[in-house]
């Protein structure tokens, strides 16, 4: 179904969400009509924001907001409509569209299977009616659900609208770009290039499967890493509990998206200020690994907001010179320190992804960090 024809059939007027790569068509159209109004379309921090977002919406025009999200969001909206949005509480009612990913039958990344087999039940524990949308889906069908859910919000009760990968199509892919033009790939390799041995800790999407390609390109292993698999916006709070119990100097790769995400993480990191953490955000002003659309990086400070967080030692660079000569003083000295590294959107497009297992790069990460701790004894 084209993603304007499915806009008009459900007639929402304003749209909050965290962009994900099976609903790329209504991403796409969203922006392409409305672009980051606010008014209409919003692109927040997280799914939880999101949701409170439309409660204000609500509270302010009487009318049903959407919100937009992959599954894996789900998490971040259940003390919201358990609460805020609940009949019990306020009653605000609120379309939820859901991306399908991991699917049961359909190949799928490990951080999207557990989570794509509970999608559904997620929804009826929280007693949220839903029909799914697929490809066969025409625009009758989705005419006669959306006339089922009106009685639901009418009783002050959200609907969901689980939406397969392909679904939902647009008739051309907005290409996002920014002026930068080093490349997250080229920052990581020079990243490694003066972490040596220590613990590195990347954040989940193109960031850990980049990190993970130069490792297999090096030939020197991938003991050292832990590629966050899932869990937006935590790899900075892993890196916080390895920095806090070992002795190792721990580099954190995080994205501007998942920083943003869960930003209270950086508040707790400075209060507690371990002298061997390096805090990188990698800043393309993207949610790239979901198709590209901007997050609120390129209008906040982040390089402010760590300082304000208490961390000791705080940069921004943009080119590859000034990365260098940065990392180059960071190695030699133990202060909570912050990196914003601004790059290019973009990646290679024969990237590929992990061939090794969660559990695997878990128990290696482990044995690795071990091995320091007894060295350094």
């Amino acid at each position: 179904m084209l993603a304007e024809r499915f806009i008009d059939i459900i007639g929402a007027d304003f749209f909050a969400g965290v962009p994900d790569s099976a609903l790329r068509g209504l991403c796409d159209c969203l922006y392409e009509r409305f672009g980051t109004d606010g008014r209409h379309h919003l692109i927040a921090a997280n799914e939880g924001n999101c949701a409170a977002a439309a409660a204000g919406y609500y509270l302010a025009s009487g009318r049903v907001p959407a919100v937009y999200m992959q599954n894996s969001g789900e998490g971040n909206i259940i003390n919201p409509a358990a609460s805020l949005l609940s009949p019990e509480v306020y009653g605000i009612p609120v379309l939820f569209i859901i991306g399908w990913r991991g699917e049961p039958g359909v190949h799928d990344e490990p951080q999207h299977i557990f989570q794509g087999r509970v999608t559904r039940s997620l929804l009826d524990t929280m007693e949220i009616p839903h029909a799914v949308i697929g490809s066969g889906t025409d625009e009758e069908e989705l005419r006669s659900i959306m006339a089922e859910f009106s009685e639901v919000f009418a009783a002050g009760k959200q609907a969901a609208l689980v939406v397969r990968a392909g679904a939902l199509t647009h008739s051309s892919k907005v290409k996002y770009t920014n002026s930068c033009t080093l490349t997250r790939e080229e920052a990581i390799r020079r990243i490694t290039a003066v972490s040596g041995g220590d613990p590195v800790v990347a954040t989940t999407g193109k960031a850990g499967r980049e990190l993970y390609e130069i490792r297999q390109a090096q030939g020197c292993g991938h003991s050292r890493d832990f590629l966050t698999v899932g869990s937006m916006g935590h790899c900075s709070s892993i890196a916080l509990g390895i920095a806090l119990h070992s002795p190792a100097r721990v580099w954190c790769i995080d994205g501007d998206g998942a920083a943003l995400m869960h930003m209270g993480a950086m508040a707790v990191i400075g209060a507690q200020a371990p002298e061997n953490l390096v805090h990188i955000v990698i800043n393309n002003e993207a949610h790239e690994s979901v198709g590209g659309m901007p997050t609120a990086a390129g209008h906040t400070s982040l390089t402010a907001v760590a300082a304000a967080c208490g961390y000791r030692q705080v940069f921004s660079v943009s080119t590859a010179e000034e990365l260098d000569s940065v990392l180059s003083a960071v190695r030699d000295t133990r202060k909570l320190t912050f990196i914003e590294v601004k790059t290019a959107i973009g990646s290679r497009a024969d990237l590929g992804r992990p061939a090794t297992s969660p559990q695997d790069n878990k128990n290696a990460f482990i044995s690795h960090l071990r091995t320091i701790d007894t060295n350094r004894q």
